[in-house]
């Protein structure tokens, strides 16, 4: 199950479980839409160099059961605010 984690760990912005703009890789480095188009270098992930995409939604419902993270993530990369 995805974390779901927060927050974007280049610009902390939060991402609450149903952002539009939340992009994760394979493993669920969380960003948001505008640093993968415009702080990261060709959109990829900084940490693994994987495929940034479009987080799934949990269902409302589900989150009851199976919160999503609370667990905040801030690691700025070069391009990111306070790098």
């Amino acid at each position: 199950m995805l974390e779901l984690r927060p927050n974007c760990e280049c610009c902390g912005k939060d991402l609450p479980p149903d952002a539009d703009d939340a992009r994760i890789c394979t493993f669920e480095c969380t960003f948001c839409a505008d640093c993968v188009a415009h702080r990261l270098p060709n959109g990829v992930c900084p940490n693994c160099g994987g495929e940034l995409v479009t987080r799934p939604k949990r269902p409302a419902g589900k989150l009851v059961t199976s919160p999503a993270s609370t667990v905040r993530v801030f690691k700025p990369h070069a391009g990111c605010p306070g790098a």
